[in-house]
């Protein structure tokens, strides 16, 4: 079993930043990604940005330029991601949720618990 622990999330004022952070622990072999999603009440839940295991990421249209997204490499067998958000806006007002995918047994894909990020105008 892989167990994500997200933290940071908060309530800051337009133009604000905020640092995201991601725990994945627990069965695992290999990670192939680790990357962070958002979702508003009512929408569909979407990518913002994501980091592969050779260091790889892409990013939302409407964050690049703002987010950065970095990762650890595993440190007694926990991987760490973060989410570095800059210049944030009210439309980046959303719960945000960590992803990691990878191998274990097996192939896995596992979420957090979600944080709530704030911005206000």
């Amino acid at each position: 079993q892989v167990q994500l622990v997200e933290s940071g999330g908060g309530l800051v004022q337009a133009g604000g930043s905020l640092r995201l952070s991601c725990a994945a622990s627990g069965s695992i072999s290999r990670i192939n990604a680790m990357g962070w999603y958002r979702q508003d009440p009512g929408k569909q839940r979407e990518l913002v940005a994501v980091v592969t295991s050779d260091g790889n990421t892409n990013y939302a249209d409407s964050v690049k330029g703002r987010f950065t997204i970095s990762r650890d490499n595993a440190k007694n067998t926990v991987y760490l991601v973060y989410l570095q958000m800059n210049s944030l806006k009210p439309e980046d007002t959303a719960v945000y949720y960590c992803n990691a995918n990878g191998r274990n047994y097996g192939y896995f894909t596992s979420w957090g618990q979600g944080t709530q990020v704030t911005v206000s105008s």
